[in-house]
């Protein structure tokens, strides 16, 4: 929840300027909120591999849920993604697996690509029961889709206790559980399918630390927060990725 409409503007212009060569098997996708969604769009709609998706969107269709946007009105402005289960959304807005659920199948059926999060805090972290709590939030979360519908679904991986408190997974943490989840999803999909999804990493990565951890096999890219609200430093990440 960052930056007015002008400022939005700005930032999106300045990604955009100097934006490192993105090969055709990767893509930038920038996520801001809502009242930016149009306005990105229409920035971004002349660029090659830069995508536009939201930050939320509500599990009904449309009706008197005031205040929440659906997943029609995020397609309708231009996105083609939609982050379910951020962490801060989890902890502060009460989501629940089956909620997100939900809101998964909303967002595929109207088109969007699901970046579903997952992630343990620090005290699930400390107990060493992270594996057993990230898959329980996939299973209960995306696993009651086929594997066509599954093929729109990106995993991005937080963990909880290394967002914005300067403390980041080492490269062997963040690699463990992106091959623990690709496992979890080969049992249900097969290999094949495990292999050719992406798993994300968002956990307080910069481009001091872009290099190391977007090397790791299992790691397909980030999940980035604060970090993107500097275009130098969000460009330094993307070249981390892009190589």
């Amino acid at each position: 929840m960052n930056l007015d409409i002008n400022e939005g503007k700005e930032l999106i212009n300045g990604i955009l300027n100097g934006l490192p060569a993105v090969s055709a098997d990767k893509l930038v996708v920038i996520c801001p909120p809502h009242i930016h969604l149009q306005q990105a769009a229409e920035l971004t709609k002349n660029t090659n591999h830069v995508h536009v998706g939201a930050q939320n969107c509500y599990t009904e269709e449309s009706g008197a849920y005031t205040g929440e946007t659906s997943a029609q009105m995020v397609k309708s402005t231009g996105a083609e993604y939609v982050i379910l289960g951020h962490s801060e959304r989890r902890e502060y807005f009460n989501e629940t697996n089956e909620m997100l659920a939900k809101k998964t199948d909303t967002a595929l059926a109207n088109g969007l690509h699901v970046i579903f999060c997952c992630g343990e805090p620090l005290e699930v972290r400390d107990a060493d029961t992270q594996n057993s709590y990230v898959e329980k939030q996939i299973v209960e979360g995306v696993f009651h889709l086929d594997a066509a519908q599954f093929a729109n679904i990106t995993i991005a991986y937080e963990p909880i206790w290394a967002i914005g408190t300067g403390r980041t997974a080492s490269s062997e943490q963040a690699q463990h559980m992106h091959a623990h989840i690709r496992s979890v999803l080969a049992t249900k999909y097969g290999q094949e399918v495990a292999d050719n999804t992406s798993i994300l990493y968002g956990g307080s990565c910069k481009p001091s630390n872009a290099e190391e951890l977007f090397a790791c096999p299992d790691v397909d890219g980030g999940l980035i927060g604060g970090a993107a609200l500097k275009a130098a430093d969000f460009h330094g990440i993307i070249a981390a990725m892009v190589g």
